[in-house]
């Protein structure tokens, strides 16, 4: 299967594009649900704790005036008291909305008892603040109301510890498969790019060679690239290239072979032509000599 280099440099983008999404995705993954945890940590155990302190600083306020009223011997103010009684029972409707721990909604209601108990024996003191028997039974439902919020807010913050602990684990476990992920990925990455470029570069440096030979009139020089791409192409325009120039040149080389032949050919006929003159000359001279010589005598 003919595979272009243009569509392995495609395969190559791909490659690394899946990486990086691959990552960005197992990144948002676990920042999602690490956010989750935090948030239910805020938005639960977090407001269960601040409705309990409300409470528990109404209730204190409300019993301050009411020791303060007897103690004094005056009339208790009726309308802050109310104020704060309407504040405590809007934090509790809250708490009991926001029920998120194994026994707290009992707890929630145990202390809606008590404190419609205490509101009660409240209303009595506003009416006839004078008996002591009512202050008494009240301090000892302010003391009951007010360690059952002590105990709503130690389980908050108890499940607070937990899940804050339980959300470090879950940090450090996606750091951890974070790490690994990444350390995978960049090692597939890592060797795509190097055998990527190692392809390349061979092949480039072997052409690069090939053509210095070619420039050398070594023209016995030959490119084998394996595969079916653009390379294996250019190497079989480049050694049909190479063949054709090397039979050119010898083509050239047997011409000159001939031209020299013939010239030196040429060159030993006009020296024999020479040398027959010469020859001639000499006998005529030779022939001229002896007649003279026969005249004398």
């Amino acid at each position: 299967m003919k595979i272009s280099i243009r569509t392995k440099f495609t395969l190559g983008n791909v490659v690394l594009f899946v990486i990086i999404s691959l990552l960005s995705i197992l990144s948002a993954f676990y920042l999602t649900r690490l956010s989750k945890k935090t948030s239910a940590i805020l938005k639960e155990n977090h407001l269960s704790v601040i409705y309990a302190r409300d409470m528990s600083e109404g209730l204190t306020r409300i019993n301050q005036e009411i020791t303060n009223c007897f103690l004094t011997n005056r009339n208790s103010d009726s309308l802050f008291i109310r104020k704060e009684l309407r504040l405590f029972d809007k934090s509790l409707q809250l708490e009991k909305q926001n029920i998120t721990e194994i026994g707290e909604d009992k707890l929630a209601s145990d202390i809606e008892t008590g404190f419609n108990e205490y509101r009660s024996s409240i209303e009595k003191f506003i009416i006839s603040p004078k008996q002591v028997d009512k202050v008494l039974y009240m301090q000892k439902e302010f003391v009951n109301l007010y360690q059952q919020l002590m105990l709503l807010s130690q389980i908050n913050e108890k499940a607070i510890d937990i899940k804050t602990n339980d959300a470090k684990l879950s940090a450090k476990d996606a750091l951890t498969q974070m790490s690994i992920i990444g350390a995978v990925c960049f090692l597939i990455a890592l060797s795509f790019t190097y055998s990527f470029s190692t392809y390349f570069n061979e092949r480039f440096s072997q052409l690069y060679k090939g053509i210095k030979e070619i420039g050398s009139n070594n023209y016995d020089q030959r490119l084998y690239f394996d595969g079916k791409d653009e390379f294996y192409e250019i190497s079989l325009v480049f050694n049909e290239m190479a063949e054709k120039l090397n039979e050119r040149n010898q083509e050239k080389n047997l011409t000159l072979h001939e031209a020299l032949e013939k010239e030196l050919n040429l060159n030993n006929i006009q020296e024999l032509k020479m040398v027959l003159n010469r020859i001639k000359d000499i006998e005529e001279q030779a022939t001229e000599l002896i007649s003279k010589l026969e005249n004398k005598k």
